[in-house]
């Protein structure tokens, strides 16, 4: 069975961890290649459904680096833009839980300089998803060119956000700005709880939920770490439980969540269009299957999600919903 095509626009960005080093006074950095829209397209790969990468690669060293991984994964990258700019760095420090605080190298790098000419170039003819979010969304200049894009996108294809907000480069005013328009031409928004906080301090999920769905957008999943995830289908709730693991890391986790659902949806054939077939069974089992993939990528170091080899078959099952 041939999948359905996922175009994922966004950065790829090289995240460098700590690592311990003998020598006093020295500090030594592990580079492992990053970005939240690049995982989201190479555990797609790597699950099996074809991922079209629509980035803007720097010839640098770590523009090389991101190439090799993206193609050894299997993501296709024709679409890709070689840059002249250099490429972002995020410097990462683990807590005792495995979650990464960040600080960020992006003043004039490759990812965010999009035009309106290149994304012109982009044919999404045989697209039946494009996944975008992250920085790619606010930084400009090519934060209105890439919101643009998704406009036109969702003439003919299903729209999946992922915020993924980043406030020391972004503050979380200009999201929630932004939010309302991009609840408007999307048909999924997958974000984490610790977005929601920051998009909407001190509200439910619940409340967030029905504000997006009034804003627009007919599916929300809001993923919550180890207590799993919720989603909302017009209003019509499923709650989906997180997998038991040993967690050595959290980075790249939500990344392989989103691409775990997605997957599941082209497995089922139910990207493309308005997702009018969708229900909230099919919801539930997507965010399952999704969170074995996030579970799983968790169980190792850095953004290193699943082959689908490593994943136990999906077994459709009813959740728990509540309208």
């Amino acid at each position: 069975m041939r999948l359905p095509l996922v175009t994922i626009l966004g950065e790829c960005v090289a995240d460098a961890f700590t690592v311990p080093t003998p020598a006093r006074g020295e500090l030594a950095l592990r580079v492992l290649p990053g970005g939240g829209p690049a995982n989201t397209a190479v555990a797609l790969a790597r699950l099996g459904t074809p991922a079209r990468f629509l980035g803007r690669l720097s010839d640098d060293v770590f523009g090389r680096l991101f190439r090799g991984h993206l193609e050894t994964s299997g993501v296709d990258l024709s679409a890709a833009v070689r840059a002249a700019e250099p490429s972002t760095l995020a410097v990462a420090e683990l807590d005792a839980q495995g979650r990464a605080a960040y600080s960020f190298h992006a003043q004039g790098t490759a990812d965010w300089q999009w035009t309106a000419d290149e994304l012109a170039a982009a044919d999404l003819a045989s697209t039946a998803c494009l996944h975008s979010g992250s920085l790619a969304l606010v930084r400009e200049p090519g934060g209105t060119v890439v919101e643009e894009f998704l406009a036109r996108a969702s003439a003919t294809a299903t729209v999946s956000l992922d915020p993924n907000v980043r406030p020391l480069l972004v503050a979380p005013e200009v999201y929630r700005e932004r939010l309302p328009r991009w609840c408007a031409l999307a048909d999924i928004l997958r974000l984490s709880e610790d977005d929601l906080e920051l998009l909407l301090p001190g509200h439910t999920i619940e409340h967030a939920c029905d504000t997006w769905h009034a804003a627009g957008v007919p599916l929300v999943v809001i993923t919550r770490g180890e207590r799993g995830a919720v989603a909302s289908l017009d209003g019509e709730r499923t709650t989906v439980p997180a997998p038991p693991t040993e967690v050595v890391d959290t980075v790249g986790a939500g990344d392989s969540f989103t691409a775990g659902f997605l997957h599941h949806l082209g497995l089922r054939g139910l990207l493309g269009g308005r997702l009018t077939d969708l229900r909230i069974d099919d919801v539930f089992d997507a965010c399952a299957f999704a969170s074995q993939v996030a579970a799983l990528t968790c169980a190792t170091a850095g953004p290193n999600p699943p082959w689908a080899g490593q994943l136990r078959p999906a077994t459709p099952t009813a959740g728990l919903t509540a309208s």
